[in-house]
């Protein structure tokens, strides 16, 4: 728990759930401690789905994610702790001539993640990828271009490990060997 930040009502000790402020989403569930569900999908109450963003049915949503405008993810799909999604490929806090960007100052780039893809956590998928159904990305992977369905990719950035899926390419991307 963070200093100063009450707990929600019947929180366990160890933090899941966090405060309400740190989502943006009406898919949260106030009286829930850990988790929010929606069309069948799980979401841990401490991510963001920014309005504009689509997500499919039974989905697991995992906490600190950050799922943005433009992103569509579909059905079954798995997305791991921290999972960080972008739209913009030029981001900027100012324009050329000095006063801060609006909306209409950037151009929005779509995210298409396919039916019963998984994500690992801290994966950051750039914008405007596309990760195929049944793909696997690393924990900790950074994809910048398009996952054929069915692959498996992993490191940084993303490269294909596997075109097929298999067990042992997706154990390699999920669990960091240690030295």
């Amino acid at each position: 728990m963070r200093p100063g930040v009450p707990p929600l009502a019947g929180s366990p000790p160890y933090g899941i759930g966090g405060d309400r402020s740190t989502t943006s989403s009406p898919l949260a569930n106030p009286k829930t401690t850990s988790l929010a569900t929606t069309g069948g999908s799980a979401f841990f109450m401490s991510r963001e789905i920014q309005a504009g963003a689509r997500i499919g049915a039974r989905c697991k949503i995992s906490s600190h994610s950050f799922i943005c405008e433009g992103v569509t993810i579909e059905d079954e799909v798995f997305i791991g702790h921290g999972v960080m999604f972008t739209n913009d490929k030029h981001p900027k806090a100012a324009t050329a001539d000095g006063r801060p960007q609006q909306a209409s100052d950037w151009t929005l780039q779509r995210t298409h993640v396919g039916k019963g893809a998984s994500i690992g956590s801290n994966a950051t998928i750039l914008c405007g990828v596309t990760i195929g159904a049944g793909a696997s990305v690393g924990a900790g992977s950074v994809v910048t271009k398009d996952v054929a369905p069915g692959a498996t990719v992993a490191g940084v950035p993303a490269r294909t490990m596997s075109a097929a899926g298999s067990e042992a390419a997706v154990d390699r991307a999920f669990i960091s060997e240690v030295s």
